[in-house]
C-alpha cells in the first residue's frame, strides 16, 4: 500500500476536494509569507479504513534543517515521510514545500529527492546511467545530465565506480548511488526511509558520518526516518519523536535527551534506557522527596513543571551515567546497597543490572570496573539529574 499511489477521488470524494480548494488559498497565504520555512504540514490526517495512521499532525522544518523522524515500528513515521513524497494521499491536512501547497500534486512535482531503504538500482544499468536515467526519461538536455551526474559523483566519491554495474559493487557503495540518484535531481528537500538499516554495523557508522557531512556540504534540508535512536542523536539538527501517529517531542538531540516532555520519551532515549522506580511523593517540613520502600531521595533543587502533591504515586527517572557504584557512590547524596544481579562489558564501559525496591535498574560504569555477578555493591544517585512522571506518563 505504501509504494501506491491512492486515489484521492476514492479517499475523499467530491465534497472533500472542494473544501480543500477553499482551505487551501487561506493557508497557501499563511505560509509562503514565512520564508524559512522549507516543509510545512498542517493537521495531517491518515486512515486506512478505521485505523488512524496519522493523528492532525503537525510539523514545521526550517529551511536547511535536518529532521529526524524517529519512533518504534508501527508509529507512523514513514507513513509520515511517504505522504510528503505523495506517495500516499491523505485523508486530511496539507502539506506545503517552500511556501506552495503540494497536497495533492505528484511526487515528480514537488521538488523532492528520495532515497528508500532498498537500493532500488536498475542491475543491467552501469553506475553512471543509474544516475542518469531519470534525467533522461525528463528531457533534461545531455550536457546538463553529464554535469548533475559528475557533481553528485564527486560528492559522494564514486567516480572510480561510474562504468561499474550494481552486482560489482559494495552495500555501503550501493546505498551511495542511490544516495546520488536524488541528488542528481537538484533539489532543495531530501527525504531519506531508513537508508542505512540495510547495512552491517560498521557501514551504518560510515555511512552515518557521510551523511552528516553531505547535509553540512550541501545544506539542504532533508527529512531522514530512522528505528536508530545513535542515527537520530548523531544526524539531526532536531529530533520528532513519534508515537501512535502523533509527535511525543520535537527539540533537539540534547533536549530530546536530558529533558524528555513524557515517560515514553524518556524511556525511548537511550541505550541502556533510563531507570524507572516507582514510589510517592511526600512533602517533609519544607522539602520534598521521593519515598519507594526503603529508599528515600531528597528532591531539595528539583524543579517542578506541575504542582506536586503529598502522597502523589510517581515514577523517578535516572539515567544510567547518573547512577555509581564504589568509590564514585560514595560521593552522591543517595546511597545504598544491592547486589549486582549481570555484568554486560561494552568495550568502553561497562554496565551493570540490578533490582532496587523490586525495580530492575542498569548503571553504566567504566571498562575498568572489576564487579561480578553476585557481588554486593553501593549505589549512588545523583538527585539532580532525576526526574519525576505522573501516573499518566507526564513529566512533573
Amino acid at each position: 500500500m505504501s509504494g501506491e499511489k491512492v486515489s484521492g477521488e476514492k479517499l475523499h470524494g467530491e465534497k472533500l476536494d472542494g473544501e480543500k480548494l477553499d482551505g487551501e488559498k487561506l493557508d497557501e497565504e499563511k505560509v509562503s509569507s514565512d520564508s524559512v520555512t522549507s516543509v510545512a504540514i498542517n493537521d495531517l490526517s491518515l486512515s486506512f479504513g478505521s485505523v488512524e495512521v496519522l493523528k492532525s499532525l503537525n510539523l514545521e522544518v526550517e529551511q536547511g534543517e535536518f529532521i529526524v523522524l524517529l519512533g518504534p515500528s508501527g508509529c507512523g513515521k514513514s507513513t509520515l515521510l511517504n505522504c510528503i513524497a505523495g506517495l500516499l494521499d491523505v485523508t486530511a491536512g496539507q502539506i506545503f514545500i517552500n511556501g506552495i501547497n503540494v497536497t495533492w500534486e505528484e511526487p515528480k512535482d514537488r521538488g523532492i529527492g528520495m532515497v528508500f531503504q532498498s537500493y532500488a538500482l536498475y542491475p543491467q544499468m552501469s553506475v553512471e546511467k543509474n544516475l542518469s536515467f531519470g534525467l533522461k526519461v525528463a528531457g533534461l538536455p545531455k550536457q546538463q545530465i553529464e554535469e548533475r551526474v559528475q557533481r553528485a559523483a564527486g560528492i559522494l566519491q564514486i567516480e572510480s565506480l561510474l562504468k561499474r554495474k550494481p552486482a560489482a559493487l559494495s552495500g555501503g557503495q550501493r546505498q551511495r548511488v542511490a544516495i546520488g540518484r536524488a541528488l542528481v535531481r537538484d533539489v532543495d528537500v531530501f527525504l531519506f526511509d531508513e537508508p542505512l538499516s540495510n547495512l552491517d554495523a560498521k557501514l551504518r557508522t560510515d555511512l552515518r558520518v557521510e551523511l552528516k557531512r553531505l547535509h553540512q556540504r550541501l545544506g539542504n534540508t532533508m527529512i531522514y526516518v530512522t528505528h536508530d535512536q545513535i542515527e537520530a542523536l548523531t544526524l539531526a539538527d532536531r529530533i520528532a519523536i513519534m508515537k501512535d501517529g502523533l509527535i511525543q517531542q520535537l527539540d533537539t538531540p540534547h533536549a530530546i535527551y536530558n529533558q524528555p516532555s513524557n515517560r515514553f520519551v524518556a524511556g525511548f532515549i537511550g541505550s541502556p534506557g533510563m531507570n524507572f522506580i516507582d514510589g510517592v511523593l511526600e512533602q517533609k517540613s519544607d522539602r520534598w522527596v521521593f519515598n519507594a520502600g526503603d529508599i528515600t531521595i531528597p528532591l531539595t533543587d528539583y524543579a517542578f513543571l506541575q504542582n506536586p502533591q503529598s502522597g502523589q504515586p510517581v515514577e523517578i527517572g535516572i539515567r544510567p551515567e547518573h547512577m555509581f557504584v564504589g568509590d564514585a557512590a560514595q560521593g552522591q547524596a543517595v546511597v545504598f546497597s544491592c547486589e549486582a544481579d549481570l555484568v554486560e562489558p561494552m568495550g568502553a564501559d561497562t554496565v551493570l543490572w540490578t533490582t532496587i525496591a523490586g525495580n530492575s535498574l542498569t548503571i553504566r560504569t567504566d571498562s575498568e570496573s572489576t564487579v561480578k555477578a553476585g557481588d554486593s555493591i553501593d549505589v549512588g544517585i545523583n538527585p539532580n539529574r532525576a526526574l519525576l512522571f505522573t501516573a499518566t506518563g507526564e513529566r512533573l
